[in-house]
């Protein structure tokens, strides 16, 4: 073997070296779990959960965070299912403590297999009832696994829909293990669902279309439901494993 072709063989083992660093040093940029980018400190969001601790949360109903049901996962807040399904796991619903009205929220799920969650917003605490009585819900949903995916209407109780009455469209959540990245927008009563990078569903509360939507719903017999523009934050409890992180809101 000639000079020419070893010289050639070791330029290319050094660009590939150089190019696996810069793809390596990227993989981490991108992956940096439960911090802000610069343009997101820039756009005035905040982290609701920094990967460590229960700052800022605690349970539905509650003046602390449960001492059981949820803990800390590889930077993720998991909720630990107990196998009883909608009867919840020994934690139940968490809320985040500050209330928000008009806001960009972000954040990232995984779901196990056959599992159920749900991320709840604009919630008030009403006394001795569930959150999601008063407050509208992204659906979290192991679709290929849980019976929901295959009740409700149109698949609206599947990933991603306002759960009970409108779907997520197009249905592109992934696979029961794999994270999803998620957004909620609400500003002045439009509130609109995105996940993995697409729009899903758009919808305006209190509107004559919501109020015949909601009459024709599981939520119909509840007053309260969807009645309030300020709330809570929370994570449901539904007694199956889900892993929630990169929780971040900005107010409009």
């Amino acid at each position: 073997m000639n000079k020419t072709i070893l010289l050639m063989i070791a330029l290319a083992f050094t660009a590939g070296l150089i190019f696996s660093a810069c793809r390596s040093g990227d993989t981490q940029k991108e992956t940096a779990l439960n911090t802000l980018t610069a343009e997101e400190k820039e756009e005035g969001f905040m982290l609701l959960f920094d990967g460590k601790t229960f700052g800022g949360w605690r349970g539905y109903g509650r003046e602390s965070f449960p001492d059981r049901g949820w803990v800390i996962e590889d930077g993720a807040l998991k909720c630990v299912g107990s196998g009883e399904g909608e009867a919840g796991g020994g934690g139940g619903d968490i809320i985040y403590e500050q209330r928000f009205k008009d806001f960009h929220l972000k954040l990232e799920w995984k779901i196990s297999p056959k599992g159920n969650s749900g991320i709840f917003y604009l919630a008030e605490e009403l006394e001795d009832e569930p959150i999601w009585k008063s407050a509208p819900e992204m659906q979290v949903l192991c679709n290929e696994g849980h019976l929901d995916a295959k009740l409700g209407k149109d698949g609206n109780r599947q990933a991603g829909a306002l759960y009970d009455l409108i779907p997520a469209v197009p249905q592109n959540a992934k696979p029961s293990g794999e994270w999803n990245q998620v957004e909620i927008m609400v500003f002045k009563g439009t509130v609109v669902h995105k996940m993995n990078g697409e729009t899903v569903l758009e919808y305006h509360l209190g509107t004559p279309d919501w109020e015949k939507m909601v009459a024709n719903s599981k939520f119909r017999d509840f007053p309260e439901f969807g009645k309030y523009r300020e709330g809570y934050i929370g994570l449901q409890d539904h007694g199956d494993d889900v892993w929630y992180r990169n929780i971040r809101i900005k107010e409009l």
